[in-house]
């Protein structure tokens, strides 16, 4: 391959060009069109004789046939090294307060940012001796990273076994010093620096073995750990209409989940939401540090005003980022909010490529697609030993909150959980708005799953008497009916819903879920000897009360079990043997 080929522009349609080349052209080439003084970056999408497909980053005001176009040979790469937490990126991984210093806050043509500061210096502490035989993802050393370690690795793109001949002593470096070298078996030098770039659309595959998702990542949300569980290495969808809570779900999940890292993917969000999400998460604490949780995140956005192709870029680099750091041995948690609108982008190019459409216009291969997006999620044993996840969640948004519409769809049939989103139960004020009757989970929870089966059962039952009674009206309800239909408003009350603005009940560890859960189940289970609905009311209205009381209270406090202990007498008093 050729990295000075050259092309002409030959038609522009929106942001896809055809261009007429002249050398050697590969699929998912970078090149770069020249227009008014500026080289807006492109990737080579198709193929065909000496023409080119190419799709643009960039808004594509300006340019015309005829226009020059440089082909560079590389594919769409993210830069990894020491440096990235704590980043706002966009999807071709510029530092966005680095674009506006440059171009203020109206982003120009072909302004382009370098992803990591080349002159801040790291303490770099190296972990190999001269001599040692080293492959593709295996660490030559290590710098602090906030609270990281952040190691150095061989590069991901070199095969094979090399010898490491020389590596810097202990002390302070930038990202682009030569700090080692190695020799292939020609005994050709290869300088390494502390940063090194790889394909974001190739999986980085640098470990021994890839593991079952069978350990739970606690997310001290009730109604997720306990009912729909997700797995470290696993995939989940938050499916819901506008306004139903997937950023504030987001934002809870992010700051409790038991991870190392996360990262945002805002991939075509509203302008509005995204701006939410940058403002507001640098203001959210850490529980695990008390400092800021941006310290731990990465957040990568283009909204919708953005141009469609740069919707795509930030999904893989994204996923890139969150293997890289799961190469460290760490869990990484990305957030994808939301792949709808990288699947509108894809339905947007396909229709210009004139590609046969499938279902709702959308392009055949979207659930292919989507599927390899998801199948990049995973739990890996390293060469090292040490065990590391990459669990992703991808926060659907389909319009009017149709479970049925193609990409809700394509992702159910890949990922792992289904956290629907409910339009009812937000306006209702239920958090989290989880319909518990809708999602499911493959996975196990914190307690034990039959007995939640039970519990879900009661609550299905409950459901069904309440549809039953706004028909016939209270009056026409048996008392067993009705306290089933009690058991179940208990059970969603008191155990599907948190109170966020309380500082206790906002995050409940898997330890007290197992303890709270266990005394839920025993009330639920028992049968009652009430007969008058008022009674039967008053009964569980009562019983609702001291469970909420409950939650306030210090995990393991003396109140704790005091008031344990009272609702246990509660409601023994009126169960029958």
């Amino acid at each position: 391959m050729t990295e000075n080929s050259k092309g002409k522009v030959v038609s522009v349609n929106g942001n896809l060009l055809a261009v007429e080349f002249d050398g050697d052209v590969s699929m998912n080439e970078i090149c770069y069109v020249k227009v008014g003084g500026a080289a807006l970056k492109s990737e080579v999408i198709r193929i065909r004789g000496t023409t080119a497909q190419v799709q643009v980053y960039e808004m594509t005001d300006g340019i015309q046939c005829g226009d020059e176009v440089e082909f560079t040979g590389e594919m769409l790469s993210a830069l990894l090294g020491p440096g990235l937490l704590g980043q706002i990126y966009d999807g071709l991984q510029n530092p966005l307060p680095a674009l506006a210093e440059k171009a203020g806050w109206f982003l120009e043509h072909g302004v382009y940012a370098g992803a990591l500061d080349t002159e801040k210096k790291w303490e770099f502490t190296p972990a190999a001796q001269p001599g040692a035989v080293l492959h593709a993802g295996e660490a030559i050393g290590s710098v602090p990273e906030g609270a990281f370690t952040h190691k150095i690795f061989v590069p991901f793109s070199l095969l094979g076994s090399y010898t490491l001949k020389s590596i810097a002593q202990k002390g302070e470096y930038t990202i682009e010093q030569t700090i080692a070298v190695l020799t292939d078996a020609r005994g050709r030098e290869i300088p390494l620096s502390m940063a090194f770039r790889w394909p974001v659309k190739r999986a980085v595959k640098c470990y021994r073995e890839r593991l079952a998702p069978t350990e739970t990542m606690e997310t001290k949300v009730r109604l997720i750990d306990s009912f729909f569980p997700v797995a470290k290495g696993g995939t989940y969808c938050t499916p819901g209409p506008f306004g139903a809570g997937k950023t504030v779900l987001q934002h809870t999940t992010s700051k409790y989940a038991d991870v190392d890292i996360v990262i945002i993917a805002a991939c075509g969000e509203r302008a509005g939401e995204v701006v939410e999400t940058l403002t507001e998460f640098p203001e959210l604490t850490d529980p695990r540090t008390g400092r800021s949780l941006m310290e731990r995140t990465i957040i990568i956005c283009n909204t919708s005003s953005m141009p469609v192709a740069s919707r795509e870029a930030s999904v893989y680099t994204s996923v890139t980022l969150a293997e890289y750091y799961r190469q460290m041995g760490l869990n990484v948690l990305l957030l994808a909010d939301s792949p709808s609108r990288w699947a509108q982008a894809m339905r947007e190019m396909s229709g210009r490529l004139e590609e046969i459409p499938g279902e709702e216009a959308f392009p055949a291969y979207l659930e292919s697609t989507i599927a390899s997006f998801y199948e990049r999620a995973g739990k890996v044993r390293l060469k090292n030993g040490k065990i590391a996840s990459v669990t992703i969640g991808g926060t659907v948004s389909p319009a009017g909150g149709n479970f049925e519409e193609p990409v809700t769809q394509a992702t159910l049939k890949v990922v792992g959980a289904f956290h629907g989103l409910s339009r009812e139960r937000s306006d209702a004020r239920k958090y989290p708005a989880i319909h518990p009757m809708d999602s499911w989970s493959k996975y196990d929870g914190v307690v034990d799953m039959a007995r939640v089966e039970e519990a879900r059962s009661i609550l299905h039952r409950g459901n069904e008497i309440n549809q039953m009674m706004k028909v016939v009206g209270e009056e026409g309800t048996s008392a067993e009916d009705y306290i089933i239909y009690q058991k179940g408003e208990l059970l969603d009350s008191v155990y599907l819903q948190q109170n966020s603005f309380d500082p206790i009940d906002a995050a409940c560890s898997p330890d007290r879920q197992r303890e709270e859960f266990g005394v839920l189940y025993d009330a639920l289970m028992a049968s009652y000897d009430l007969d008058d609905k008022n009674e039967i009311r008053g009964f569980f209205n009562q019983l609702r009360q001291e469970f909420l009381d409950w939650h306030g209270t210090e995990f393991e406090s003396p109140e704790f079990y005091a008031q344990e202990k009272k609702i246990s007498e509660f409601y023994k008093s009126k169960a029958v043997e």
